[in-house]
């Protein structure tokens, strides 16, 4: 069922009421100045010097020989140290002698035809950037290996001026990078918006009455962390988890491409909610999914997680090249190892060398021959589907039936919800070893060298004592040394929960990526979580559990201009929530929220058409019919993915189309989101369903408001907002007509309550919707 837009004369009020009660924008950028920045003691080229060089002379003395130029190479401390090829008497630096070397002469040349960067490329250093230079030359000119691939050692705790502030050891490493920048964070968030930011975090959803009046009312010293292990205890805490994995692991419900057919891969996103549920630690949890199928005698369980690495797209067309297309399936799990578990861009080495990192072609390919002894072959299977009930292929060889058996014993997880069969695709290995080879200028079939399995030696050699296949890729993964997993997997927790990653670009850590902010921190982190078992709750829990998360949001003008990205955590980020989680808010409040845990995915309200206009004949999914009753109501996370038409406004909400990995969303602000929140029918449903509800209470209009705004907004209305509200419902009273009442209320599926009152009731639906509209309401925090 669809809804058509408001009328004008209907629209123009909602409108009025959000703009009053503060729709406003959601990113601000006074970039206006910076904390003052002084010459450290100790210069360091990966966090002092190779920003400037990469920023300002890699273009022409980097690594790329086809534009370098004047021979000069400043990448390579060899290259940088030799003669100039065009002036063997000449050097680029010598170390320790600013005045000998010929970058110090060029950047503070004031001649135009020397001076370095030249004024056509616009760039200038600045008289800081020149003096890190100059004192980095005196010091030595000290090249140093990338940050990111040595291995992260745990530093002391610091010693911070302000003792009261810090909770927990994540603190002392913030403040003491603030206190050095002459900042200082803010103020604590109070209990009613960190209670909203909390349950958010940890569950997705808002908290209920129940819950803020507890809280509230609790006094004892550690009720915040008591509260905390509650929700971390609330099987809602997996559906939260499970939400960012499904994008880190591109899970779908059809396989893309053309046809672009149904899947039944959603019993292993059951099984990712139960994983997080039941706490497995990060390195089992990785272990099952790379490689369960070759532990000994692997239980369905395991076999089940390995579903990860068949998540991918998959073409059902005819007349393609079967190896071309095999060959893409084992690129993608190769790439997704490097983003979502190294934050390395390895695709960049599938045609030649990487131009940044140091990864050879041929070490991409020594990396892909872990995942190319896959029993991949297009042979499908045509079960009855249970949903559609119409033959089709729903799950790819190598594959795994899940039994009514399985569902009472070993995969008690899966919400298998009938006797149908039930498939999914799996991993599993081929009997012989495939030959591999480099693929020439990454063409599928230009076969080169001979490469057997290993691992990128800037990261880590891979042991000879490990197996040559997965199993022993994920023991590479865990060693000890590998400098990347940890670091990867807590920044990537960390930009979840905070909004910005310590390592701003979660997906590469490498010499193109954002230098951390605080990387005392993202080590101590690091290592703190490999002591600690990989224990996932245990680290959501240092962070929440942190001052720096318990900031207020709130940033005024001097805070805004000397730290406008929040690069130092001065103040909690005001994004907006996750896509499926706008949904769950909505429904939550309304009561509409069916908060059974796993089960196929279920398709809601969506404009007609979308399916039919995009897609091929011949498809399972050619057609879009939606749910109805229950299937409704679930959770965003249960959503149906079709990766061709994604699901509309939860991509204008910013979610994944899951089409390859991804390992962060973007955060946008647009007029498009505001037309969502006004006419998507489950917000309108949402609202005169809850109208419905507080229309039947024996209570005064100002309480059922003032109730509506503490269920959606989450703390007590200001008594001049209460006003504005009590005024926009009078005023809705006055103005709707019964037939434009009952027009309003034609909206969704549910039940509608005869015995209301339809004039009362469209007037405070009215206000209800103005309330899902404001930016508080879809906002984190």
């Amino acid at each position: 069922m669809t809804t058509p837009l408001p009328k004008l004369s209907q629209l123009l009020p909602i409108c009025s009421a959000i703009y009053l009660l503060g729709w406003g924008l959601l990113s601000c950028d006074r970039r206006t100045s910076s904390p003052k920045e002084e010459i450290p003691q100790v210069i360091s080229y990966n966090f002092h010097i190779r920003p400037i060089l990469s920023d300002n002379c890699f273009a022409c003395h980097g690594p790329d020989a086809n534009k370098r130029e004047a021979g000069l190479r400043l990448d390579l401390a060899d290259a940088a140290y030799s003669a100039l090829a065009e002036n063997p008497g000449k050097y680029g630096i010598v170390p320790g002698k600013p005045r000998e070397s010929e970058v110090w002469h060029r950047i503070v040349s004031s001649d135009e035809s020397e001076i370095m960067p030249p004024p056509s490329t616009n760039l200038a250093l600045s008289a800081h950037q020149k003096k890190l230079i100059e004192s980095w030359i005196k010091q030595g000119a000290p090249y140093e290996k990338h940050w990111a691939f040595v291995p992260p050692a745990k530093p002391e705790i610091p010693q911070v001026k302000n003792k009261d502030w810090p909770k927990n050891a994540i603190d002392f490493f913030v403040l003491k990078k603030q206190e050095s920048l002459g900042l200082a964070p803010n103020p604590e968030a109070n209990r009613e918006r960190l209670l909203r930011r909390i349950s958010f975090e940890l569950t997705g959803l808002p908290p209920t009455l129940p819950q803020m009046d507890a809280f509230l009312a609790d006094e004892r010293a550690d009720a915040y962390e008591r509260l905390v292990d509650e929700l971390l205890d609330s099987p809602a805490y997996g559906e939260r988890m499970a939400l960012l994995w499904m994008d880190v692991a591109r899970y779908a419900d059809s396989y893309g491409y053309q046809l672009d057919n149904l899947r039944t891969q959603w019993p292993w996103r059951d099984w990712v909610i139960h994983a997080f549920n039941q706490n497995l630690p990060y390195d089992t949890f990785i272990r099952w999914q790379l490689a369960g199928d070759l532990l000994p005698n692997p239980t369905k369980e395991q076999l089940l997680a390995t579903g990860f690495n068949r998540n991918h797209k998959i073409t059902e067309e005819g007349a393609i090249d079967e190896e071309e297309y095999r060959v893409t399936y084992v690129a993608d799990r190769t790439n997704t190892l490097g983003k979502a578990l190294l934050g390395i861009t390895l695709e960049c080495a599938a045609c030649h060398d990487h131009k940044y990192d140091p990864i050879s072609q041929k070490e991409y390919y020594e990396l892909f021959t872990f995942f190319n002894n896959i029993d991949e072959r297009r042979t499908t299977t045509t079960p009855i589907d249970p949903l559609v009930g119409t033959p089709a292929s729903y799950a790819k060889k190598p594959l795994m039936e899940i039994t009514d058996e399985d569902v009472r014993s070993v995969l008690s997880f899966v919400n298998k919800q009938d006797t149908a069969k039930l498939i999914v695709s799996v991993m599993g290995e081929l009997d012989t070893l495939r030959k591999n080879h480099i693929r020439e200028r990454g063409i599928f079939d230009a076969y080169g060298e001979e490469v057997f399995p290993a691992t990128p030696e800037a990261i880590l050699s891979f042991p000879a004592s490990n197996p040559p296949n997965r199993l022993g890729l994920v023991d590479w993964l865990f060693d000890p040394q590998n400098p990347l997993t940890a670091r990867v997997f807590v920044n990537l927790i960390w930009k979840d929960v905070f909004g910005r990653g310590i390592v701003n670009t979660p997906g590469d850590f490498g010499m193109q990526g954002e230098l951390p902010s605080h990387p005392e921190l993202l080590d101590w982190l690091a290592r703190d979580f490999m002591e600690n078992g990989w224990d996932i709750k245990r680290l959501m829990r240092q962070l929440v559990t942190s001052a720096t998360f318990r900031q207020s949001v709130v940033a005024d003008p001097r805070r805004m201009e000397s730290n406008p990205d929040n690069t130092y955590y001065t103040r909690f980020s005001r994004q907006h929530l996750k896509a499926e989680f706008i949904r769950d808010m909505v429904l939550a409040s309304s009561g509409l929220l069916v908060p059974k845990l796993g089960g196929p995915s279920v398709k809601p309200y969506q404009p007609p058409g979308l399916w039919e206009g995009a897609t091929a004949g011949g498809s399972t999914l050619s057609e879009y019919k939606q749910d109805s009753g229950a299937a409704l109501y679930r959770r965003g996370l249960y959503t149906f993915v079709k990766r061709t038409v994604p699901p509309p406004s939860m991509l204008i909400f910013d979610a994944s189309n899951r089409d390859q990995c991804e390992v962060e969303r973007g955060n946008t602000n647009t007029p498009l989101q505001a037309l969502v929140m006004m006419n998507d029918p489950t917000v309108l449903e949402a609202a005169r369903v809850f109208a419905s509800k507080l229309g039947k209470e024996p209570t005064s209009t100002e309480e059922k408001i003032n109730r509506a705004f503490r269920v959606i907004v989450c703390r007590q209305p200001k008594e001049k907002e209460k006003a504005l509200l009590v005024d926009y419902y009078q005023s809705r009273l006055v103005a709707t007509s019964l037939d434009q009442a009952k027009e309003l209320l034609d909206v969704g599926e549910y039940p509608m309550d005869e015995d209301i009152d339809p004039l009362a009731t469209a007037a405070l639906m009215q206000v209800i919707t103005a309330l899902y509209n404001l930016e508080e309401t879809i906002n984190r925090s």
